[in-house]
C-alpha cells in the first residue's frame, strides 16, 4: 500500500479488555496518518464487521471468550494484515504460524506499535516519522485509566491516585477515599499513565509527582505515608525532581 494524503490504512482493533482498547487509541492519536475504522471487545463482533468493511490492519487480541484471535483469523478468506496484540508469551508461535505482520506483548510500548506498524506499511515509514512531536497523554485528553476491579471495569482518575503499590500478582491503587485491588502487574500500570505525572521510585511503588510532599534519597512522604525509594530507581528520581525545581 502506497502513502496517499487521501487514503489512509484502516485500522481495526480487537480485544476484550476495555484498558487495552484505550492504549492502543492513544497510539493511534500519535499517528494520524493512520485510521482507525471500529474497535470490537470480541471476535465474533469483529468477524462481522469485516464482511461488509475493508480493513488494511488488524489489531488482534489472541485469548478472548468464545472466539480467539487466531480462529477468528483462520475464520477469515482474506484476512486483512494481522499484528497480534497478547499478555501471553505462549501464543506467539501460534501468531506467527498464521503469518502475522508482529506479535505484540502487553503491555505493548508505544516505540513497538510504531515498529509492528512500520512492518505492516513500510512504505509509510517517511510519513510516520514526518508529524509533529508526540503530545503528552495529558495534553491528548487523558485523564483517567479504567482497571478490571471485582469483574467491572471501574474508571480510576489519575489525579486522585496518591500512591501505586505492587503486591506479588496485583496492584494497589490508593486514593484519599479507598483502595482499589486489581489483578495486574505494576509494569502494565506503568505504561497506561503519564511519566510526567508518575515516577517510579521503587519495584513495587509508583507516585504521582505533584504529591508528594517531602523526600530525601531513601525515602518519599506522601499524605503522611513514607514510600522507600529502590537504588535502582533512585538516579531517575532525582532527575525527575530536578527538572521540576529547574
Amino acid at each position: 500500500m502506497k502513502p496517499n494524503e487521501n487514503i489512509k490504512p484502516r485500522c481495526l482493533i480487537v480485544d476484550d479488555e476495555p484498558m487495552a482498547r484505550d492504549v492502543l487509541r492513544r497510539y493511534f492519536e500519535k499517528l494520524p496518518v493512520l485510521d482507525l475504522v471500529g474497535e470490537c471487545s470480541n471476535a465474533i463482533d469483529a468477524f462481522v464487521f469485516l464482511q461488509s468493511n475493508e480493513v488494511d490492519i488488524l489489531f488482534l487480541d489472541i485469548r478472548m471468550p468464545e472466539l480467539l484471535g487466531t480462529e477468528l483469523m483462520q475464520s477469515l478468506k482474506n484476512p486483512p494484515k494481522v499484528i497480534f496484540t497478547t499478555a501471553y508469551k505462549e501464543y506467539a508461535w501460534d501468531g506467527f504460524e498464521l503469518d502475522a505482520v508482529d506479535y505484540l506483548l502487553k503491555p505493548i510500548r508505544f516505540d513497538r506499535f510504531l515498529k509492528a506498524v512500520h512492518k505492516a506499511l513500510p512504505d509509510y515509514e517517511n510519513v510516520l516519522y514526518s508529524g509533529e512531536p508526540v503530545e503528552s497523554e495529558r495534553k491528548l485528553g487523558v485523564d483517567s485509566i479504567y482497571l478490571r476491579i471485582d469483574r467491572r471495569q471501574v474508571r480510576i482518575v489519575l489525579d486522585e491516585i496518591l500512591y501505586i503499590e505492587s503486591a506479588k500478582d496485583y496492584v494497589k491503587i490508593f486514593t484519599q477515599d479507598k483502595m482499589h485491588l486489581c489483578r495486574q502487574t505494576i509494569s502494565s500500570i506503568e505504561a497506561l499513565i503519564n511519566k510526567n505525572e508518575f515516577v517510579r521510585i521503587h519495584r513495587s511503588f509508583i507516585v504521582p509527582v505533584n504529591k508528594i510532599k517531602s523526600y530525601t534519597h531513601e525515602l518519599v512522604e506522601i499524605h503522611k505515608k513514607e514510600l522507600p525509594i529502590g537504588k535502582f530507581y533512585l538516579n531517575h528520581f532525582l532527575k525527575t525532581m530536578d527538572s521540576r525545581l529547574s
